[in-house]
């Protein structure tokens, strides 16, 4: 069995509802246990995130899946508290060859958000991971992958509740990629890579 970890911050509950998206997919793969860990304000201290048992979960797993709201082009502040406090991993290669992918979600259907997907990039390059991409055209009838992002998922929400936006399609997109970064992270744990 294989672990994947998603591993988010949500302002206003949108990315919430992404992440349980990118759950669902992730969950529909045999012999998977996937925990979602929501980055909260209460473990970041004097600007620093400390919450040693969330650490310790992401180091038992063999997929993160990072989220973020996108914020004044790049992720939250709380996002990059966690990311900052992840140095120990990098020093000692805690995660190095583990699987890495990413989501985000901003008002505009750009709103840089390629721009913190690739700060989700260079995070796992730095810790040494494995990056999964969106493989999913924008050419289909259901608006998978509608925003044509390949970094990582793209949503769109801005000031509606988060039981309207993210819509259906960027829920299906999260979905669709929670379950292909779960299967890569199947084949790639099973020495088929």
């Amino acid at each position: 069995m294989i672990t994947v970890s998603i591993i988010y911050h949500s302002g206003t509950g949108h990315t919430t509802k992404m992440a349980e998206a990118v759950a669902k997919g992730a969950g529909s793969v045999a012999d998977v246990k996937v925990q979602t860990i929501a980055i909260n304000g209460k473990d970041i201290v004097e600007g620093r995130y400390k919450n040693a048992a969330v650490l310790e979960q992401l180091d038992a797993s063999d997929a993160i899946i990072f989220g973020s709201p996108t914020y004044m082009g790049g992720p939250s502040g709380q996002f990059k508290c966690f990311a900052d406090a992840t140095g120990e991993r990098w020093y000692i290669g805690k995660w190095k060859n583990k699987v890495a992918a990413g989501f985000t979600v901003s008002s505009g259907p750009s709103g840089d958000k390629l721009n913190t997907l690739h700060y989700f990039f260079t995070l796992a390059m730095q810790q040494g991971m494995i990056w999964i991409g969106q493989s999913e055209t924008p050419m289909n009838d259901k608006g998978i992958n509608r925003l044509s992002s390949y970094s990582g998922v793209m949503a769109q929400a801005g000031q509606e509740s988060p039981d309207v936006a993210p819509n259906a399609a960027d829920k299906l997109t999260g979905e669709v990629f929670g379950k292909r970064v779960t299967e890569c992270t199947k084949r790639w744990t099973s020495g088929n890579a």
